[in-house]
């Protein structure tokens, strides 16, 4: 198994987390020199956290764990392409590497409707999407199918 799917599968697995704690299932992981730092997967409804993001909480943890903010030498792999404020915290923390499963077509700011990550802010994050795409979209397909049965049964719209 190449390191990319090795990573994204224990991304997959935080994400599996947030599933099971009926959270959206996006989790994400960061590496350094070749090892996980740092595991996260959203916490936004059980955290009552807008900011609670498995990319911000993960690289909260990695800056704890290596005792520096500054993480130019990281990966991070995410289930789901990063929206603004996650790609934001991945600039800002100087993050090298973004690799991510699913495109998000919706709020994607590494690429899909921005790329926050290539501007001229002051430091460029690498991107690759697409890792292990169809089973980080499956997760979150049936997260969000099942999401609307069951709110269509209560009669509660999204």
């Amino acid at each position: 198994m190449d390191e990319k799917t090795k990573f994204m599968k224990a991304a997959i697995k935080e994400a599996l987390k947030a599933q099971a704690a009926e959270e959206v299932p996006v989790g994400a992981v960061i590496v350094f020199e070749g090892k996980i730092v740092a595991r996260a997967h959203n916490k936004r409804n059980t955290g009552k956290d807008g900011t609670a993001h498995a990319e911000i909480l993960a690289i909260r943890k990695a800056g704890k764990k290596l005792d520096r903010w500054n993480l130019t030498d990281c990966e991070m792999y995410v289930t789901l392409e990063p929206c603004a404020m996650c790609a934001g915290a991945a600039v800002n923390s100087r993050i090298k590497k973004i690799f991510f499963g699913a495109y998000d077509r919706r709020f994607g700011c590494c690429g899909s409707i921005m790329d926050i990550t290539d501007s001229e802010l002051n430091h460029k994050v690498e991107v690759e999407g697409g890792i292990m795409e169809a089973e980080c979209a499956a997760l979150l397909s049936s997260f969000f199918k099942k999401l609307r049965e069951r709110n269509k049964k209560s009669g509660q719209t999204n």
